[in-house]
């Protein structure tokens, strides 16, 4: 191994030698630690320090870093106390996510670190968010995001790659190829000789290192951050180390051969540089001994300290409440100025709306900018707010849900549209596990809205015509909204994009431009979580919300004789219990009505509720009508058979004689 010490002064040299030794002793440690049982779990990056520490060294210290499991480095180095690490690894309730996740699985704003997830990729997506800020913001700084050589197969390995290029993101991506994904060596893993070789396929620089040479990881990733805060734009770059232990302690190593083993103990980062150092009279033995002196003591010190820290106390009601952002709604009234809208226009009008008031918000998805989007909702917005804020995006649903993520960490608010509410399924991961649960894990914000064009109607077929909602309402950390009306279409994207907590925002295709309401003009909004009263009636409750709520107006219209209460949930996560209560307990007769199928539907959970808390008051079982438990079909025909509709009449009439 050959060092390159450059201009480095022999006090530079000593500070590299320190932050690289400390993880390292802090890993002894823990091994320690682990066969004395006092720690359940360990993920070693022992061999690969080099990496983390001298990319850590690199950076900026306002610039914000993605890193793995394995990449202690990173956070010894922006100087985060151990204490507060192990306490953080000991689910302890001074740790990061107060013994709600465990390992590196938190971020930081105050060190500018955002941890991973356990499915690797994911937080790629969130660097190009991260990047995007600053890069709207014009600012010179570069982001730097960390994954394995197992994660580039992955899905959300090309969609934040590509997005990053197309957008000339400030990007270092960094490929930790250390030769296995837990057991599966790289020969099973790709076929292409380098990683960095993958760059050419996005049009962007790519590079290979030593990732066991701290000067050459420290050397490279301080010219590419400087190269690219300048001219921004990703690169990639692969580091080649080795991991001298198992994935995680418990995985050990059987499957290396010892050869290998025997090669990269040669190559060992922390032997290397040490040797390297005496050799040029930087340090000498009496000094590593007594830096490691030190180093012990204070470890020793800290890790005991942390073992101190108390337990988390467990009160369901807290942990119910940092689900989510705290976010205090304060209603605006509307305006006495009012026009005649469809529902599509009013959901145009909201964002306009929203784009006007927070000039931070930036809207993404495919084909909204100068075609306007599939449905010509955001027609004109470019020439309105400009193609920073307006953005064309990859077909890539998981990197722009990410990305979505990303600009909210670095300060922005996000509206991603799904073309169709359908194609969601490719971004699932991004909404369900990192959107729903950051603030839970560690107090950040996800401002995030998720514009979902649903349901059938229009003979679509399977895969643009699902009623997915259910997908979400069952998911903490989500708020869910459903509009019927125009009215309330403006209203609840408003009150979506003030919250700061990710809001999917479900608005029906077929009544895009079917429905005309009036809508006001200017700002209001609506609270999420609020239900609207259609009708009051003594006989039954009919609970429903989205094209349900015109089904069921439609036939009440036709049935003049029944004496309903019309119930519109709007909202169906948070789900306004109070009102159902009253409605039911009032007519003693619950029929709810979605568009969605039976089994499973949002219905069934309104369902169980009711008859759980509103038993005594009822005079016949709840009911559903619900769309039939099969695929949605494209033949009008088969369609109008598979909608709850064409069963409302008869579950009504059922519900009434019972």
């Amino acid at each position: 191994m050959t060092f390159d010490r450059k201009d480095k002064s022999d006090s530079a040299l000593l500070n590299f030698y320190k932050r690289l030794l400390y993880p390292r002793m802090v890993e002894e440690k823990m091994l320690i630690l682990l066969r004395q049982g006092r720690i359940g779990k360990w993920f070693s990056g022992i061999g690969q320090e080099a990496i983390a520490v001298g990319s850590t060294m690199a950076m900026q210290a306002q610039e914000y870093i993605l890193p793995m499991h394995r990449n202690l480095g990173v956070f010894t180095t922006r100087d985060i106390p151990l204490r507060k690490l192990m306490a953080q690894w000991q689910g302890k309730v001074t740790g990061f996510t107060k013994g709600r996740d465990r390992s590196f699985h938190f971020g930081t704003q105050d060190y500018k670190i955002i941890g991973m997830i356990s499915h690797l990729g994911p937080q790629m997506a969130l660097a190009d968010g991260i990047a995007l800020a600053d890069l709207i913001e014009q600012k010179e700084k570069a982001t730097l995001v960390f994954t394995g050589e197992g994660a580039t197969s992955e899905g959300d390995f090309h969609e934040a790659l590509n997005v990053a290029a197309v957008w000339n993101l400030p990007v270092i991506f960094l490929i930790e190829n250390n030769g296995y994904g837990l057991s599966t060596p790289i020969n099973e893993q790709f076929k292409c000789k380098n990683l960095a070789d993958k760059a050419v396929g996005y049009g962007i620089e790519g590079m290979q290192i030593d990732g066991n040479n701290i000067l050459e990881v420290y050397d490279t990733i301080n010219s590419v951050a400087d190269a690219i805060r300048k001219n921004p734009r990703p690169i990639l770059i692969e580091c080649l180390t080795f991991r001298m232990r198992g994935h995680e302690e418990a995985s050990g190593t059987k499957y290396v051969p010892q050869e290998l083993f025997d090669e990269w103990a040669a190559k060992d980062p922390l032997k290397n540089f040490e040797q390297y150092l005496l050799e040029q009279h930087v340090i000498t033995e009496t000094l590593v001994q007594e830096i490691r002196t030190s180093f012990k003591a204070e470890i020793e010190t800290e890790v005991e300290m942390a073992f101190q820290d108390p337990e988390p106390v467990a009160d369901i009601q807290t942990e119910l409440n940092d689900m989510y952002s705290p976010y205090q709604f304060e209603a605006v009234e509307p305006t006495d100025s009012v026009s005649e809208m469809r529902y599509l226009d009013a959901i145009t009008d909201a964002l306009k709306t929203g784009m006007t008031k927070y000039k931070n918000l930036v809207l993404m998805g495919q084909d909204i900018a100068e075609y306007g989007g599939a449905f010509k909702i955001t027609d004109g917005f470019v020439n309105e707010f400009g193609k920073a804020r307006v953005r064309n995006t990859p077909i890539c649903e998981s990197a722009i849900v990410g990305t979505g993520l990303g600009l909210s960490i670095n300060g922005y608010k996000a509206v991603v549209e799904m073309q169709f509410a359908d194609f969601v399924t490719c971004g699932f991961n991004q909404i369900v596990n990192n959107l729903a649960k950051t603030h839970y894990r560690w107090a950040e914000k996800a401002d995030v809205v998720v514009r979902m064009p649903t349901g059938a109607g229009t003979g679509a077929g399977p895969f643009h015509s699902q009623s997915n909602e259910a997908w979400f309402t069952k998911t903490p950390g989500l708020k869910v909204v459903y509009p019927a009306f125009p009215y309330d279409a403006k209203g609840l994207l408003l009150a979506a994009i003030d919250d700061p907590n990710p809001v999917m925002y479900f608005e029906h295709k077929y009544l895009y431009r079917s429905l005309n309401g009036n809508v006001p003009s200017g700002y209001y909004n609506i609270e999420i979580g609020k239900a609207s009263i259609l009708k009051n009636g003594t006989q039954l409750t009919i609970i429903t919300y989205g094209l349900g709520v015109h089904w069921a107006l439609s036939y009440l219209d036709l049935n003049p004789d029944i004496s309903a209460t019309l119930i519109d949930l709007r909202s169906l996560q948070p789900w306004d219990k109070e009102t159902v209560a009253t409605a039911v307990k009032t007519t003693g007769r619950a029929l709810i009505l979605h568009e969605d199928t039976l089994t499973c539907g949002f219905g069934a959970e309104l369902a169980a509720w009711i008859s759980e808390h509103c038993f005594k008051y009822l005079d016949a079982p709840v009911m559903r009508c619900a769309s039939a438990d099969t695929a949605i079909p494209m033949s009008k025909t088969l369609e109008d058979s598979f909608l709850a509709k064409s069963n409302l009449a008869d579950t009504v009439k059922h519900l009434l004689a019972y």
